[in-house]
């Protein structure tokens, strides 16, 4: 069986793809690729379905063992990946064969790095996905992350690479350790004081040590609750800004739990989470509101 094996399994690397969509009713979170762009544009560049299975890597990338002969593609932060200990470039697909050594290491710009194989990873669906939540043990490989001597199959025979693509430079990402990130208001925005929304969009907020995939929690000017910080807990998603008592606003990331009882000054739209999704701790941010109209155009 044609299969990749992890020599160095990075800092954080596990298997996801689009995610668990429909679960949440049940108290399953999405999971899913954070950055949805590089994840998704390293699956065309290596042909297979845009949705189907990569190697998600954080801050630290893996190094692979390669057990067959095709095409990989590498996209999102740079960590300087090298084959066989020579540069490859990132954005485009890669041939590869049997026995070639893959390398990535520590993240240059950006936090994380997607990598695709051409006919995708053959893991176990469960529920409609191979992603991996870490928190729960489920999919992915073992419903963990990545270690030392795992041995990945790869559905190689379904490939449909067979030249080299690539994506344009106008199109390639750059990541900032400073980034504007669009919002729309709400839903709770009436629990804040017209002052609190102001701080909001008019301040900036660091990126604190506690960001993970479940959330961000950001350090800055406190938000003052016109209302109580409490609501009926309701729906989560992918991008929603709560802001518990203390004030501080929390980003909710791919991990997110299924509904909370905070309120949500805002949600993040859709194209600015892949922005988010490559900041870290340390990282400053600041938010712009638009309306749903202009976040559905951006889209």
């Amino acid at each position: 069986m044609d299969m990749i094996k992890i020599i160095k399994p990075g800092l954080f690397t596990t298997i996801q793809d689009r995610g668990r969509i429909g679960y949440q009713k049940y108290g399953i979170p999405v999971s899913g690729a954070m950055d949805d762009f590089a994840f998704r544009v390293a699956n065309i560049l290596v042909e297979n379905e845009e949705y189907e299975a990569v190697l998600e890597s954080t801050f630290i990338g893996p190094s692979i063992e390669i057990g067959f002969d095709g095409f990989i593609a590498i996209t999102g932060a740079n960590m300087s990946p090298k084959l066989n200990g020579n540069a490859v470039p990132m954005w485009r697909s890669i041939e590869v064969h049997k026995g070639d050594l893959l390398t990535l290491s520590g993240a240059l710009e950006g936090v994380r790095s997607y990598i695709a194989f051409g006919g995708g990873i053959i893991v176990p669906e469960i529920m409609k996905s191979k992603s991996t939540y870490v928190r729960a043990s489920l999919g992915g490989y073992k419903g963990r992350k990545l270690i030392e001597g795992d041995e990945i199959p790869v559905d190689v025979a379904k490939s449909k690479a067979k030249t080299t693509r690539y994506l344009s430079k106008v199109y390639i990402p750059r990541y900032s350790k400073r980034n504007v990130v669009r919002v729309v208001l709400g839903p709770q925005d009436d629990h804040f004081t017209p002052e609190a929304i102001d701080t909001f969009l008019n301040s900036e907020y660091k990126i604190t040590a506690e960001a993970d995939r479940m959330g961000y929690r950001l350090e800055g000017p406190k938000l003052a609750h016109a209302k109580s910080p409490d609501i009926i807990s309701d729906g989560i998603v992918f991008g929603s800004v709560q802001v518990p008592g203390h004030g501080l606003p929390i980003v909710m990331m791919a991990d997110r739990q299924t509904t909370g009882g905070y309120a949500k000054i805002a949600t993040v739209i859709w194209p600015d989470l892949s922005l988010l999704a490559q900041m870290g701790p340390g990282d400053t941010v600041r938010f712009k509101k638009v309306s749903i109209e202009q976040s559905q155009e951006l889209l």
